[in-house]
């Protein structure tokens, strides 16, 4: 009787959209390990909104163990040190050695200060849980400073980067300050200022001028002071320097203008192009045909010869072609190039105002807020975070009030 090959052993590094979505696609054929320094996974595109009081905390955060259940994939939680290339192993941090036949590496990003000073002191990032948890407290703990006094004091809260995060975050605060705060304190609400920063000349730059005009008109509906054209030299303790010699006021400072190449995959030794880990057309590492990677921390390039933007749906979509691209390996079949699949791109700004694009489609208003919701509620990990997601926004619609206004950090 012929013996059966043995699966091959897959080790993948990062527990995010693409290594999750990469575990689950493998573990039918292959001896998979996943690993994350967490033991659960964070669904970034709603992180905001557990800053803005709009969430509560763990509706983003899903156990990973529980996503692998009935999988056969193995987890462990750690980090990696070190990669011995002729054994093909890797070191976590927890001491344990891992063997592998294919290493795929799925870190993701981390927060980019583009070498502005002052960003990692004095600027509060938006990658983590912990963050957003950090940003509530510090802006509640802000306004129970201004109802404490009741005088003519400002709060600022500024947010840096006019993406879809930073546009996310400013509409959210600005709700935040005119529904919930403004009916616990009156006053006190009516003394902060929501600033959104962009450095360039508008709003949302991956979308249409037409999609960027509805967003910067919408947001100033909702009171956010939109600062366009502005590249901060510094950020400092109480305000934010302009790089022409201007600045402005903020006692919270939200940085969301950008993100990079998770800073461990530079630890490991594999090449690098800019940030992230230098890739063939197929996503192997160039030089090592048996190391992977895939989502924010793949340097794949387009066909414009352009880095494939850093979001779920690049890495969702890695995650499926990696493991197609191991399994044709595995059956002595030829790698495929990636090909990315754009379904466009969607940000929410408040109630009932949002914008999607989808090539030359386009939607504005309340079809597009329905949308938003729809698409973020069915990619979101969990039946519990489902249903406590669900209930949160259906509080918040109904009564115009945030639930999750606690001051619970470390403090």
């Amino acid at each position: 009787m012929q013996k059966k090959p043995e699966k091959p052993r897959v080790v993948i590094l990062g527990a995010g959209f693409g290594g999750l979505t990469a575990a689950k696609a493998m573990s039918g054929f292959a001896n998979v390990t996943l690993v994350d320094r967490h033991n659960f996974q964070t669904f970034l595109p709603l992180l905001y909104q557990v800053s803005t009081a709009g969430l509560a905390a763990d509706h983003v955060a899903h156990p990973v163990r529980g996503a692998l259940r009935n999988t056969g994939v193995a987890f462990r939680m750690g980090s990696p040190l070190s990669i011995d290339h002729k054994n093909k192993s890797i070191k976590l941090d927890s001491s344990e050695v891992l063997d592998f036949d294919h290493l795929v590496i799925a870190l993701g990003s981390a927060t980019a200060d583009f070498g502005v000073p002052g960003v990692h002191e004095f600027a509060l990032g938006m990658k983590s849980v912990h963050e957003a948890i950090t940003i509530r407290a510090e802006v509640m703990r802000r306004f129970e400073d201004l109802c404490r006094f009741e005088d003519e004091s400002i709060l600022s809260i500024a947010v840096v980067g006019g993406g879809p995060t930073g546009v996310e975050m400013a509409g959210a605060f600005a709700e935040l300050v005119r529904g919930p705060l403004k009916n616990d304190q009156a006053h006190a609400a009516a003394h902060i200022d929501i600033y959104l920063i962009e450095a360039g000349p508008r709003l949302l730059p991956s979308f249409s001028e037409s999609l960027s005009a509805r967003t910067k008109k919408d947001l100033e509906k909702l009171g956010v002071k939109i600062r366009l054209n502005t590249a901060v030299a510094a950020i400092e303790p109480k305000e934010i320097q302009i790089k022409d010699g201007t600045s402005i006021p903020s006692e919270v400072t939200i940085w969301a203008a950008g993100v990079q190449g998770e800073p461990t995959a530079a630890k490991l030794n594999l090449p690098l192009i800019g940030s992230r880990i230098d890739v063939e057309q197929s996503l192997q590492v160039k030089h090592y045909p048996h190391i992977w990677a895939i989502g924010d921390i793949s340097g794949f390039k387009g066909k414009d010869g352009r880095f494939m933007p850093m979001v779920a749906p690049v890495a969702l979509q890695q995650g499926k072609f990696i493991a197609r691209q191991i399994e044709r390996l595995i059956k002595d079949q030829p790698l495929l190039p990636f090909k990315y699949l754009d379904k466009g791109s969607m940000a929410t700004i408040g109630r009932h105002k949002a914008v999607v694009e989808v090539k030359r489609f386009k939607l504005v208003g309340i079809p597009a807020w329905y949308a938003w919701l729809f698409l973020h509620l069915f990619y979101l990990l969990g039946g519990r975070n489902k249903i406590g997601t669900l209930a949160d926004w259906t509080w918040n619609y109904l009564t115009f009030d945030r639930g999750n206004r606690h001051i619970m950090d470390s403090m």
